[in-house]
């Protein structure tokens, strides 16, 4: 008869024992008993009891069956997977009790939030699991928001408890902000005319647009430096899981991240069909036909807007570095084909920095887009502008040599002079004009503009020059 590892050691112990004098019965007992904590530290370790926004899609949600589910899911899971760490989900009615169940102490982290000075009071954070920017939602007859700092009476729609709502209402007290229990109200309130805008993260915007069909709602701007960096918040007493999970959020792959977006942001339609009506089945097919075409037409929109968007900067509307980046590749390969000349001018702000260090970052960026201002009307209408950077901006001048683009430049220097900022103050500017030279690359055509710029801030500012 064949028995198991078990019994057979039973059997042995058993043996051992019978045969064993009082000595040797002794010092086993004194070996079983120095061996209990080894023991108990194998024991395999309790599950971690985390938290979730029970109701935040496509991010995440508590289905009916319990289940935690949506982007943050599969990345915790990918994360705790890679760590070593089992999981035990605590379900909670919302968000707000699922923040009580952490300081509480029945949960262990919350597992998708942004990191603010409030929560830092009794969280620690991982590195991002996700990063997605946020993006100002508006009805369709609103025109683009280049700085939401000039809406003044605007009121703003959020839900409750948010980074976002926190931030807001630090950073831009002239908006007017309405709180909601959920995603869906905040949308409905700007669909409604109950609210003028509402911000949020790309991905719930297109997401919730795309499913509650709110065809009368657009992406209407970005907002600069809000982005969601979306992390594990981990109560203190539990900091040392800080150590555990970032290596394993550090190897999650950009390509692992996408196709786990992916595969929730798409939205699947199922419609019941009514088999003993054939002319039901034709008038389904053509509703779903002509709502698949009306999508569509809106879906292109929607990809033209944010590839504009993509180009822009948030707070001037200009091209950004990426745009112009583009563009000027554009105007290189013309200019070389056709023979014709091509110049930049590279432009800063005199003495910016004394406008936020005095007046405030808010106050700067309202400066900053007035200049943008000042540039599209000092500029000709084949010119290209943008923001390069901080107090940066660039011009890119087609069929125009360096003597021209020169002239130019002055210009833009002199209504610059003569305009009029949130300030108060006179505000100049300074730039380095270059002409593009045979066989030259982008980067010494841009080297050489900030060369006659450096020569100009040496020489006083206010003024422009060419580079030789």
């Amino acid at each position: 008869m064949q028995v198991g590892p078990y019994a057979a050691g039973a059997c042995r112990v058993f043996t051992f024992w019978k045969s064993a004098g009082k000595r040797g019965r002794a010092a086993f007992l004194l070996a079983f008993w120095l061996a209990l904590p080894g023991m108990a530290a194998a024991a395999p370790p309790a599950p971690i009891p985390y938290c979730v926004d029970p109701d935040w899609p496509p991010y995440e949600v508590i289905n009916a069956h319990g289940v935690h589910e949506g982007i943050a899911a599969d990345l915790l899971q990918l994360a705790a997977g890679r760590a070593g760490l089992d999981l035990s989900l605590v379900r909670t009615k919302d968000w707000d009790d699922s923040i009580a169940a952490v300081k509480r102490g029945d949960c262990v982290f919350l597992d998708f939030l942004n990191q603010t000075p409030m929560r830092d009071e009794w969280l620690v954070f991982t590195e991002p699991l996700f990063i997605d920017p946020n993006v100002i939602i508006t009805r369709e007859e609103q025109s683009f928001v280049a700085d939401l700092a000039a809406l003044e009476g605007k009121t703003i729609a959020l839900p409750k408890g948010t980074a976002i709502e926190e931030r807001v209402r630090r950073d831009f007290p002239n908006l007017h902000v309405i709180t909601t229990d959920s995603e869906a109200a905040t949308f409905e309130m700007v669909s409604n005319h109950k609210a003028d805008l509402t911000i949020r993260s790309m991905m719930v915007a297109v997401h919730t647009i795309k499913k509650q069909g709110w065809f009368n709602l657009k992406v209407a701007g970005l907002v600069p430096g809000y982005e969601n960096k979306l992390r594990i918040g981990i109560a203190r007493d539990h900091a040392d899981l800080v150590d555990r999970l970032n290596p394993a959020i550090a190897s999650i792959t950009p390509q692992e991240r996408n196709a786990i977006a992916n595969r929730h942001v798409a939205i699947n339609v199922q419609t019941a069909v009514d088999y003993r009506l054939i002319g039901g089945i034709v008038a389904v097919f053509l509703v779903i036909l002509l709502s698949n075409l009306a999508w569509g037409m809106k879906l292109r929109k929607v990809n033209r807007q944010l590839r504009l968007l993509s180009r822009r900067d948030g707070l001037t509307g200009l091209y950004n570095r990426a745009g112009l980046d583009e563009q000027l590749a554009v105007e290189m390969e013309r200019a070389t084909r056709q023979g014709t000349p091509l110049s930049v001018i590279l432009i800063d702000l005199d003495h910016f920095k004394n406008v936020n260090d005095r007046l405030g970052h808010l106050k700067g960026d309202r400066v900053l887009a007035e200049m943008a201002g000042v540039l599209r009307l000092a500029t000709r209408r084949p010119d290209t502008v943008g923001r390069w950077g901080g107090e940066e901006f660039l011009v890119l001048c087609p069929d125009t040599d360096g003597d021209q683009a020169l002239a130019v430049a002055e210009r833009i220097c002199a209504a610059a002079r003569g305009g009029h900022f949130a300030s108060g103050w006179r505000h100049t500017i300074s730039a380095g004009v270059a002409q593009l030279s045979p066989g030259e690359s982008s980067h010494g055509l841009l080297q050489r503009a900030d060369a006659a710029l450096y020569r100009v801030k040496n020489g006083g500012r206010d003024h422009a020059a060419l580079a030789a």
